[in-house]
């Protein structure tokens, strides 16, 4: 397998501020070679677990990441921002679609002031497939630009264009300053944590921290997991006797059920009733968690899509009900 080219070999533009037992012979370190295979085994498993998928590389192959135009996102602007040391995350800040024509030939400057006005801000945490760049990812963000409102979608780290190697922690690290830099220029609009897949897990760790400190969010969780092992185990009734202990030792957990108990704030799930990737019991299955665990001050709604239409894991965006349901949610939480 190609190693990744490393950030200082693609020179990004200059990032924006981010956020942030018994006594025995200790084992020698594992060499760094035998870390990074071990680390891209285990996200080679979260692959072919997702077929058809692929490993946190840049796909679509071909497209320049730096370039939203490309992919007819006019009203978009890339940027850069740093999660901690060594670590860049590309990003995509797509404005309201009623501002489409204002955005033009405007510069990342605009696009800061323009969180401020007023409108809701969706963060958009996309699956273990490819890069935000994917036509699905696309779709979903021309319909919550399409609602007047923001989108900013993230590749993770060793996604996309963005730098480091994937980790739980390192995932969750990555959505928190995301999050943290768009609080600090949306002023008091609402800003939804929008989980996909993958991203639902990345979201409901991020929830927890932002509840314990306070922070104000909401969440979408669609084809959400209940935790990584549980999406394995479904596909792969062998999974715990060979992968367990690598996933367990690459931090990658995503404990969606856990979490959920402790979230004490709106909540709405949506699933596809024909999804092959993550099965829709496992969404209902959060769902009567999360119900079971909710106060009267939290609003847990799960929405299925019929099997027939076909929308399947990635496909919701075409529903031409699904901006009206977006539109409900957040329209509650004003």
């Amino acid at each position: 397998m190609r190693k990744r080219a490393e950030p200082a070999e693609r020179k990004p533009e200059k990032p924006l501020p981010g956020g942030s037992r018994s006594r025995k012979a200790p084992a020698p370190a594992p060499g760094p070679g035998r870390c990074a295979w071990r680390t891209w085994l285990t996200w080679l498993v979260l692959a072919v677990s997702d077929p058809p998928s692929s490993l946190p590389v840049r796909i679509p192959f071909l497209t320049d990441l730096s370039r939203p135009e490309d992919l007819s996102l006019n009203h978009t602007v890339n940027l850069y921002l740093t999660s901690e040391q060594g670590v860049t995350l590309g990003v995509w800040h797509t404005v309201p679609e009623r501002q489409w024509q204002e955005a033009q030939g405007k510069d990342p400057r605009w696009y800061e002031a323009a969180l401020g006005n007023g409108a809701p801000v969706i963060i958009y945490l996309h699956g273990n497939t490819g890069s935000r760049a994917m036509a699905h990812r696309v779709g979903i963000v021309n319909v919550l630009s399409s609602l007047d409102f923001h989108v900013l979608a993230m590749d993770y780290r060793g996604f996309g264009d963005s730098s480091g190697e994937p980790t739980e922690p390192g995932l969750t690290t990555d959505a928190l300053c995301l999050y943290k830099w768009v609080k600090e220029r949306s002023r008091d609009s609402v800003v939804v944590i929008w989980g996909h897949s993958l991203g639902s897990g990345v979201s409901t760790n991020t929830a927890v921290i932002l509840q314990e400190q306070g922070e104000p969010y909401f969440l979408f969780h669609k084809s959400p997991l209940r935790s990584c092992f549980n999406k394995f185990y479904w596909r792969f009734p062998w999974f715990e006797y060979f992968f367990l202990d690598l996933v367990n030792e690459n931090k990658i957990i995503f404990p969606s059920d856990e979490n959920v108990k402790k979230m004490q704030i709106p909540l709405l799930i949506l699933h596809s009733e024909d999804d092959p990737v993550v099965p829709s019991h496992m969404g209902k299955e959060l769902y009567r968690i999360a119900k079971q665990a909710a106060t009267s001050e939290k609003n847990v709604k799960l929405v299925l899509f019929e099997a027939p239409l076909g929308y399947k894991h990635n496909g919701l965006y075409k529903d031409e009900r699904l901006p009206g349901i977006v539109r409900e949610f957040v329209q509650s939480l004003k």
